[in-house]
C-alpha cells in the first residue's frame, strides 16, 4: 500500500470495517475527516484506479475491498455450454478455456468470476444465443437477478423471481413459460449474471 495517500488507507480501512454495514457518504466523509465532496470522491476514485476497491456503480453500498491490486488483464475460467432453453448440460468443473478480460469491467474480485457461454433464445433480448456471459460465483440471488443455475442437472440462465411464496425462474423471451424450483429438487445457484459480452 505504499502508493496510497493516508487519506486513502484510512478510506480502505473504514470501508473494510463497514462492509457489511455501509456508511453513507456523510458518515464515510466524517470518519475520514475529508469535508470536501469532491476530495472525497477523488479518493474513492484513486483506489478503484489502484485496484484496491471495486464498487457497484449503480449501488455505492455494494463493494469489494482487495487486500491487493489487481492486475488490469486477468484470465477467467470458462466453462461449458449454458443453456438459455431445454437441453441443458451440467456445468462440471472442467475448465473448457481461459479468457483474458480486463479487470476494470469487474466490479467484484476477479477470483469469484466465472464464464459461460449462453445457448437457445429464452432469454432473448437481453441474452443471445452465443453470447459470454461473465458471472459473480455465489449461491444466493435477489428477485429479479439473471443467475446461471443447476436445474435437474441442466446448466440454466434465467431470472430468479418470488411469485406468491413460489420460487420460480423466468425467461426473458415470452414463448417460454414459468419454471417453479424447489431448493431440494436439485436446483441450486452457481452465480450471478454480472457482465454480458454479445456475440457479433
Amino acid at each position: 500500500m505504499n502508493d496510497l495517500h493516508p487519506k486513502q488507507i484510512k478510506l480502505l480501512q473504514l470501508l473494510k470495517d463497514n462492509i457489511d454495514a455501509p456508511l453513507m457518504m456523510s458518515e464515510l466523509s466524517e470518519e475520514a475527516e475529508i469535508y470536501s465532496p469532491g476530495v472525497l470522491y477523488h479518493h474513492i476514485r484513486q483506489l478503484e484506479k489502484k485496484g484496491y476497491l471495486k464498487r457497484n456503480p449503480d449501488n455505492p453500498k455494494d463493494y469489494n475491498i482487495l487486500d491487493s491490486p489487481e492486475k488490469s488483464i486477468v484470465y477467467i475460467n470458462k466453462y461449458g455450454m449454458a443453456q438459455c432453453g431445454p437441453d441443458g448440460s451440467l456445468l462440471s468443473g472442467n475448465v473448457i478455456d481461459r479468457i483474458p478480460i480486463a479487470s476494470s469491467l469487474l466490479r467484484f474480485p476477479s477470483s469469484l468470476a466465472f464464464i459461460v457461454e449462453a445457448k437457445g433464445d429464452s432469454m432473448e433480448p437481453k441474452i443471445a444465443n452465443g453470447d459470454i456471459i461473465i458471472a459473480k460465483r455465489q449461491n444466493i440471488a435477489e428477485p429479479g437477478d439473471l443467475i446461471v443455475c443447476i436445474y435437474n442437472e441442466k446448466v440454466l440462465i434465467k431470472q430468479f423471481l418470488h411469485i406468491a411464496k413460489r420460487f420460480v425462474l423466468n425467461s426473458l423471451n415470452d414463448k417460454y413459460k414459468l419454471i417453479e424450483v424447489f431448493p431440494d429438487n436439485d436446483f441450486r445457484i452457481e452465480g450471478i449474471v454480472k457482465n454480458i459480452i454479445h456475440y457479433d
